[in-house]
């Protein structure tokens, strides 16, 4: 990665206004084949798109979601990267057409709840908050890491577990995070409904503080 004032001076010349950046880094240009070329120089994409819109109503009253029936592949050495193969996303975003499902969950063979389709899945039970272990398969996303810190500096214990869907069923509340989204609260999952809880709403609050001091 270069400095980061080399990326604030890229981010700054592809968007001069409100957008959503995204920095894309590769290893580089190696011809065909699965080698790695020894003399290959790191690639380093920074584009700028319109600005994310959401309905407002999504992080007021909370999102209906969905279980995903695609099964999320065990790779330890990839778990945890945001990397370029995101196919299985795509496959399992390709469920379903309708828009009043704002989100798709995923689970591995093993029946442990990993992410959503674009989100990192938090759970609060008897005010403890708790987040899939991403040892084996998901991504660890950067608003899932900043949103376990801003919890804890809050005095919010966040365990990272092994999640069974039993578990996200018997919550009291569930919210999903991503850089974008900021924190939305799960009204519905299947016959299953929540209101929105007070840690839920903490976050919230703790990650438009956050914003503000940036």
């Amino acid at each position: 990665m270069p400095p980061e004032a080399t990326l604030r001076e890229e981010l700054a010349r592809v968007a001069p206004s409100d957008a959503t950046v995204k920095i894309v880094v590769t290893r580089g240009a190696g011809g065909r084949g699965y080698s790695i070329a020894g003399d290959a120089a790191p690639t380093r994409i920074v584009a700028a798109f319109p600005a994310a819109s959401y309905d407002p109503a999504f992080a007021r009253d909370g999102v209906h979601v969905r279980r995903c029936t695609l099964v999320l592949a065990e790779q330890p050495l990839l778990a945890g990267v945001k990397s370029l193969n995101r196919l299985e996303n795509v496959l399992a975003r390709s469920e379903w057409s309708d828009a009043s499902i704002a989100e798709g969950l995923l689970a591995d063979a093993g029946g442990r709840v990993i992410e959503g389709t674009m989100s990192n899945v938090f759970l609060v039970k008897h005010g403890l908050v708790a987040t899939p272990d991403l040892g084996r398969s998901g991504v660890v996303g950067a608003q899932r890491e900043r949103v376990r810190e801003l919890l804890a500096g809050a005095g919010f214990e966040c365990r990272v577990a092994d999640i069974t869907w039993k578990d996200v069923e018997a919550a009291d509340e569930v919210f999903l995070t991503n850089s974008l989204i900021g924190a939305w609260p799960v009204a519905r999952l299947e016959g299953r409904t929540w209101p929105v809880g007070a840690v839920t709403r903490r976050a919230q609050s703790l990650i438009a503080s956050d914003d503000a001091r940036a």
